[in-house]
């Protein structure tokens, strides 16, 4: 399933970061480090699901 949610992260991060912790504080984070730039976006995805 992490698999899954990383291939997600990749192509959609916020999403991945989504289906990992819902509307926390950490998915209105990526959708703004997705905004500033959609590098950073898809780095802190996949820190927030392989961290949990």
């Amino acid at each position: 399933m992490d698999l899954l949610r990383i291939i997600i992260a990749i192509l959609l991060p916020p999403l991945g970061v989504f289906m990992q912790v819902g509307f926390g504080g950490a998915f209105w984070l990526n959708i703004l480090l997705t905004l500033c730039g959609y590098i950073p976006g898809i780095i802190h995805a996949v820190w927030v699901i392989a961290r949990r």
